[in-house]
């Protein structure tokens, strides 16, 4: 009520007071006021019963439009839950659902009039329900979830036709009138799981050509270093032979034709030592005929005449734990050393290197560690580190696992652990 309409109703009440005194003063003696009282009094509970009447009515339409604006807002917030593209699914503290959005509707192929009052297991595979029902006691007792939408394993769900299919959730926890209701949020990923699965077997295949043109690479090196070294050798190693005898027969008085048969002579040897370098470094023979070991011997100390950096090398002994090696095995622990000291030489400014061979039971690990100015994350991700991915590809094509960061010492250490049998044949 307004102040005015309380001031009014006090000084009626007042009036009314005195009134009702003086006429039970004067009684007898003053009818007139005996009756004027009474009809005030009349008047007054009139008024009353009236004010009554009219506070409990507007009281009443005021209660009305709170039920009004009340609805309409449960309504509001029914529509937004029903138009949301997530699935959404309430149940109280028995697991049994009170709310089923459209979302629901579709995805599970049931009818929310059909859902309302069931338990949320009917939309569990079996073997699922007792590890959830767990997991919202759990959730009920201490609040805490480990469920959050794209986080952690994704669950499976089981359509009203028997289909299952996979989902991610996330579930909150509220309480209303004294109750606990748990609210899950459903997204169905059946077709993000099929383009991860399509992704991750393109990537298989191209694992799988990448490693066919690496072993094809491989074997060509092989055959053009055998041509380089046996035809090509054998015929530089005649022409030697001629030479000198030419140089024998030579007479005296033959001017200048003996100094050009010694230029000759030189650049016969200068060719002879370029054909075995190109050959060595296309494949070095003895990695075929005495095993890895020697190879990477021959390989460490070539790097280290060539660049004057200072190389050690720790190699298990005896050196026949790495024999039977798989070749390809072999090959890559042998490509990723020449991968990495080539590094080494051309990017690090290092003083020094250091290798180290070790064999385990069913693995092999190299390590190729230097003290230069080591290399950056940027580094890794650029386009033209073909030969680090070339790398990388080849090591995780076997099964193996490559490490490339800073080392303790300043430089870039590569890390490549390798199965003796490579994964895709113990598969087989």
């Amino acid at each position: 009520m307004k102040p005015w309409q309380i001031g009014v109703g006090l000084a009626i009440a007042a009036v009314l007071v005195v009134l009702n005194f003086a006429a039970a003063t004067l009684g007898a003696e003053a009818p007139v006021l005996v009756a004027i009282d009474l009809v005030a009094d009349l008047a007054v509970l009139t008024l009353g019963v009236a004010g009554v009447v009219w506070l409990g009515l507007r009281a009443d339409a005021r209660g009305a439009r709170v039920r009004a604006a009340l609805a309409e807002r449960e309504a509001r917030i029914a529509a937004i839950v029903d138009s949301a593209m997530d699935a959404v699914i309430t149940v109280d503290a028995a697991q049994r659902i009170v709310l089923f959005n459209r979302a629901a509707e579709a995805m599970f192929r049931c009818r929310r009039d059909d859902m309302l009052g069931e338990r949320l297991d009917r939309l569990l595979p079996a073997r699922f329900r007792d590890s959830h029902r767990i997991h919202i006691q759990r959730f009920g007792e201490t609040g805490v979830t480990n469920r959050r939408m794209g986080e952690g394993p994704s669950l499976r769900g089981l359509r009203a036709d028997g289909d299952e299919f996979p989902i991610e959730a996330s579930i909150s926890h509220t309480r209303q009138d004294g109750k606990d209701f748990y609210t899950v949020i459903l997204r169905d990923i059946t077709r993000r799981e099929q383009y991860e699965q399509a992704i991750r077997r393109q990537q298989h295949e191209l694992r799988e050509l990448s490693a066919r043109v690496l072993e094809a690479r491989e074997e060509e090196k092989t055959m053009i270093a055998r041509e380089l070294h046996d035809e090509l050798g054998q015929l530089l190693t005649a022409l030697k032979l001629d030479l000198a005898l030419l140089r024998d027969r030579l007479p005296a008085a033959a001017g200048e034709l003996p100094e050009r048969a010694a230029k000759m002579d030189a650049l016969l040897d200068r060719t002879v030592n370029s054909v075995r370098r190109i050959s060595a470094e296309l494949r070095p023979l003895m990695l075929d005929d005495l095993g890895l070991a020697d190879g990477i011997a021959w390989q460490v100390d070539d790097f280290s005449a060539r660049t004057g950096i200072l190389t050690h090398l720790a190699m298990p002994e005896p050196s026949a734990t790495l024999d039977g090696l798989e070749r390809n095995v072999a090959n890559t622990l042998y490509r990723v050393l020449q991968e990495s000291l080539t590094n080494v030489a051309r990017h690090a400014a290092a003083k020094n290197a250091w290798i180290v061979l070790s064999a385990e039971s069913n693995h092999v690990r190299l390590e190729v560690e230097d003290d230069g100015r080591g290399i950056a994350d940027a580094d890794l991700a650029q386009a033209r580190s073909l030969g680090l991915k070339g790398m990388r590809e080849r090591v995780l094509y076997l099964g193996g696992a490559v490490e490339i960061g800073r080392a303790v010492r300043g430089g870039t250490r590569v890390a490549v652990r390798l199965p003796r049998l490579p994964m895709r044949e113990a598969a087989q």
